[in-house]
């Protein structure tokens, strides 16, 4: 199954609602700006596959806008529903309590704003798919092994 087929409303609008309705993916964030421009990427690509204006990315730490500037952007861009996407593999330490935390300070400095809060990607369907592409590009390319640690090296 491809992550295509599996989304049979991409490149579609969402809903008339759309406009007023905002999806912040929440991140942990990283002190490489390659990383944190990742998200924005994909924040950009969700918005443009979506049909939801307004999508963005957000950060724990490490990156910016924390998830409080996030949600304050939004109200200023004139949202009315916010969603935060975590962006984390598993149910970790951040969202088990830091993000249950950030969650209750965000609702009482902008208890105007509906917020909503999505599953991780922790035990997605299309994970072991994913894990499974990626292996298979791995032996398609030839990539050497990393016995000796010379390829961790390079990075």
């Amino acid at each position: 199954m491809s992550a295509e087929a599996s989304h049979p409303n991409q490149g579609k609008p969402a809903s008339k609602k759309a406009g007023k309705l905002g999806i912040l993916i929440f991140a942990h964030g990283s002190s490489v700006p390659e990383a944190n421009q990742t998200i924005a990427r994909l924040a950009e690509e969700v918005a443009r596959t979506s049909g939801y204006n307004y999508v963005r990315p957000s950060f724990l730490e490490l990156g910016e806008p924390d998830l409080i500037t996030a949600v304050a952007a939004a109200r200023q861009a004139g949202i009315a529903q916010v969603v935060v996407v975590p962006y984390f593999l598993t149910m970790g330490i951040h969202l088990r309590r830091d993000l249950p935390k950030l969650i209750e300070e965000v609702q009482r400095r902008f208890p105007e704003i509906e917020i909503r809060l999505a599953e991780s990607l922790d035990g997605h369907p299309l994970m072991a798919h994913l894990v499974t592409e990626r292996a298979r590009a791995a032996l398609a390319r030839g990539e050497p092994r990393l016995d000796r640690g010379e390829r961790a090296q390079k990075k």
